[in-house]
């Protein structure tokens, strides 16, 4: 294992007293052992700290970070990313789960990829209660565990763009030198993946790995329960965010087909605008539209 190179597991938490432990552990029994974990607190305001350095009592090595402010998930992860020293980097929400042989096949799928120039692996998820109860797999799948439809691999700008594909984060693995080249996480945004999948896919390729990887806990607060509440603060911070999004891939984009791809996920977001009844972000998008047709 010595051999290998090193991951870098960034375990955030914010609020995660109850399942913090079993995030934590789940990296220390990865079958693949050349990791470093580094642990890092938005300023929780439950007891997930205190719990935390309990932990940290049977594990005095390993890398704390608390911050004295709520920072938001994109800057504490930049901050952490500042300690990696891992070749290859993966962002664990504190109530989620590596299943043992996670980074295992992670490591094996950037090694033995014939993809050339791989910015990140990815596989399933199987979306578990807070009770720990199983209620659905990320990307379905068949008898064997293996899904149905596969999603992208190699060359994804496109289907980052359209919808037609979605990558499951949680069970993801970035190349360290591709999140510094991008200047890591946008850190005027409330959440992270959607902007980086899209920035790196522009000139990078990306690979699926058929398993299934990670527990991924579905929490009443969770982001995905928040792109539809109306008058809701966190709703409209999120939508604003996809806006800053689609902005930016204007800029990235080069061709008609790659506009057309794009203005798919524009009406997708102009629609929750509607919904949400957000309508000065509704009417923010249609210079977007207009620009991208023309």
């Amino acid at each position: 294992m010595q051999n290998l190179p090193l991951v870098s597991v960034i375990c955030l938490c914010y609020n995660h007293e109850k399942f913090v432990v079993e995030a934590l552990n789940s990296v220390l029994n990865q079958s693949y052992q050349n990791i470093e974990l580094i642990i890092a607190d938005d300023c929780s305001n439950d007891d997930s700290k205190k719990v935390i350095v309990d932990w940290l009592k049977d594990h005095p090595t390993i890398q704390f970070i608390s911050s004295k402010t709520n920072l938001g998930n994109t800057k504490t992860f930049n901050k952490a990313l500042q300690f990696a020293k891992g070749e290859y980097i993966i962002d664990l929400a504190a109530d989620d789960f590596l299943l043992n042989d996670c980074i295992e096949k992670q490591v094996n799928a950037f090694l033995n990829s014939n993809k050339k120039n791989l910015a990140a692996v990815y596989g399933n998820a199987e979306v578990i209660s807070e009770n720990n109860n199983h209620i659905r797999y990320y990307y379905e799948v068949d008898a064997e565990k293996k899904a149905l439809k596969k999603p992208a691999s190699g060359d994804i700008y496109l289907a980052m763009l359209s919808l037609s594909s979605m990558i499951c984060s949680v069970s993801s693995m970035m190349k360290r030198e591709v999140l510094e080249q991008l200047n890591g996480y946008d850190e005027n945004l409330a959440y992270e993946d959607l902007d980086f999948w899209i920035r790196a896919s522009r000139n990078y390729n990306f690979e699926f790995v058929d398993s299934i990887l990670v527990q991924k806990r579905e929490v009443s607060n969770s982001l995905g329960s928040q792109f539809y509440k109306k008058f809701n603060s966190r709703t409209r911070k999120i939508n604003h965010s996809s806006y800053l999004v689609i902005k930016k891939a204007i800029a990235l984009n080069k061709t008609k087909e790659e506009n057309k791809a794009l203005m798919k996920r524009l009406h997708f977001e102009m629609e929750k605008a509607l919904r949400t009844i957000d309508v000065w972000l509704f009417i923010k998008y249609i210079p977007l539209e207009l620009k991208l047709r023309f």
